[in-house]
């Protein structure tokens, strides 16, 4: 009997496996979400992969990836607690680890979260031995070093996000105070990310212009402005 698939495609060649860019992310937390969203919109990927423990969880959030297929461009949205499903990934993210406590620094979590790492990292390069690793799960600088340990890779395949949130923050502030967008904000913080960050604020210019030359005080304990609070605000 005739089915309406058979009836409206029909193949006109055999079919080829064709080699294709997957992305992994470990964690559906609100990190590991945002991280598939932004795939998603930028069409980064032919496929995309959601791996964690919480299956009920997991399982909620991919039908939320999957039905909002007609709106993108990625054709493959997969999800499994088993790592299998991440075979041949050409980039993983990791996003997964065990909350900040409130009163706890990110450096509190280091020894929870190199437990979770022991589990993951060995189950990653099991099924993509040839996969680039970005780390984002807290405290990621120390973590991004924990990966590369366990996973023997070198170094130009583990990559940490570092400080590009706290740079983000950092224009974001600075535009706020100024009362205009932060794409035009230009800056950068240095060092490990969180608490011990440190603004370079001799490099901040607005569209080109240092704010050094307006104020050679900025970000100095002589600031009048006090403008080292923006850094202060997270």
């Amino acid at each position: 009997m005739a089915t309406v698939k058979g009836e409206l495609i029909k193949n006109v060649a055999e079919e080829k496996p064709i080699h294709h860019n997957k992305i992994s992310i470990v964690g559906s937390g609100s990190v590991g979400v945002a991280c598939a969203i932004s795939i998603l919109l930028k069409g980064l990927s032919d496929e995309l992969v959601l791996v964690d423990d919480d299956e009920g969880k997991l399982k909620g959030e991919t039908m939320d990836l999957q039905h909002g297929g007609p709106f993108m461009k990625m054709p493959k949205i997969v999800s499994s607690k088993d790592y299998l499903v991440t075979a041949n990934s050409n980039l993983v993210i990791i996003t997964a680890g065990t909350r900040q406590k409130k009163g706890e620094t990110r450096l509190d979590l280091v020894q929870r979260n190199v437990s979770i790492f022991k589990l993951i990292i060995p189950s990653i390069i099991q099924y993509s031995p040839h996969c680039k690793l970005l780390i984002v799960t807290n405290p990621v600088d120390i973590l991004t070093y924990v990966a590369w340990k366990l996973s023997a890779f070198p170094k130009n395949r583990v990559i940490g996000s570092g400080c590009n949130l706290d740079s983000a923050r950092f224009r974001y502030f600075i535009g706020q105070r100024l009362g205009i967008h932060s794409e035009s904000c230009h800056g950068l913080v240095l060092g490990e990310h969180g608490d011990s960050s440190v603004p370079v604020w001799s490099g901040v210019n607005i569209a080109g212009v240092p704010l050094k030359d307006l104020n050679p005080d900025i970000g100095t304990d002589k600031d009048p402005e006090q403008w080292e609070n923006v850094h202060k605000k997270w």
